[in-house]
């Protein structure tokens, strides 16, 4: 094994997905794997194009997107170190379902669709995880799509911020979401214009909601925020 196949097998040992698999295994993933290091704010994948390779973020961060016909661009999710995208088109076989573009500098191997599918037909573990993932994907857009639907920008805005503050961690029931989210980027994701998203930012900020501290946003009642959001989805509180 050659020194720099070595570090791609580590590298990839920050795949979660991979995670449990053997030295030989993880060693013939990284010499199948294409590897390749992206500027911030250039684009990994287009939609729609014809092409079924899985991305595996072995470092830096990614947006999965998509843009209307009038331009309006629609946010899915950020994608961090250690997780992976694509597997959609190589499962189906279909064109891309969304764009992904690169929020910072980021290091990433992909693997061909041949090769993925081989590597779920052979690690039952790694196919389940997959099939977990998607799921919970699923789930996560069929709630976004009832938010959409039936909820207005002000319960929408709520409704992303306390995403936010779970996934960025909530301790004593504050949550620091450090570098703060723009506000053009908060539109992108609940379907709303920048404008709107800044008033009613203003509006928590005024009831102490939420704070700004340097280039953090703190939310400092995450358990308020989980209740106001539960009381328009008329879920319990």
């Amino acid at each position: 094994m050659t020194p720099s196949s070595h570090r791609s097998s580590l590298a990839l040992r920050k795949i979660p997905l991979f995670e449990g698999l053997s030295d030989s295994r993880l060693d013939l993933l990284a010499r199948s794997c294409r590897w390749q290091s992206v500027a911030a704010r250039k684009p990994l994948l287009l939609r729609s194009q014809d092409e079924g390779e899985v991305y595996f973020l072995v470092s830096g961060r990614a947006r999965i997107t998509t843009y209307s016909a009038n331009g309006r661009q629609v946010t899915f999710r950020d994608c961090g170190e250690g997780e992976h995208f694509g597997d959609i088109a190589a499962i189906d076989g279909g064109p891309r379902s969304a764009d992904v573009l690169t929020l910072e500098a980021c290091v990433v191997a992909s693997l061909d669709r041949a090769a993925f599918m081989a590597l779920l037909r052979d690690e039952p573990l790694v196919a389940e995880r997959v099939m977990r993932r998607l799921t919970h994907l699923v789930r996560q857009l069929s709630e976004r799509v009832i938010d959409l639907s039936t909820l207005g920008v002000q319960n929408r805005l709520h409704a992303e911020l306390l995403r936010m503050a779970r996934a960025a961690g909530i301790t004593g029931n504050r949550a620091r979401l450090e570098p703060a989210p723009r506000h053009a980027e908060l539109a992108s994701q609940i379907s709303t214009n920048r404008e709107q998203v800044t008033r009613e930012l203003n509006v928590l900020a005024r009831e102490g909601l939420l704070v700004k501290e340097g280039r953090a946003l703190i939310v400092t009642d995450a358990e308020r925020l989980a209740r106001m959001v539960a009381e328009v989805r008329g879920e319990p509180g």
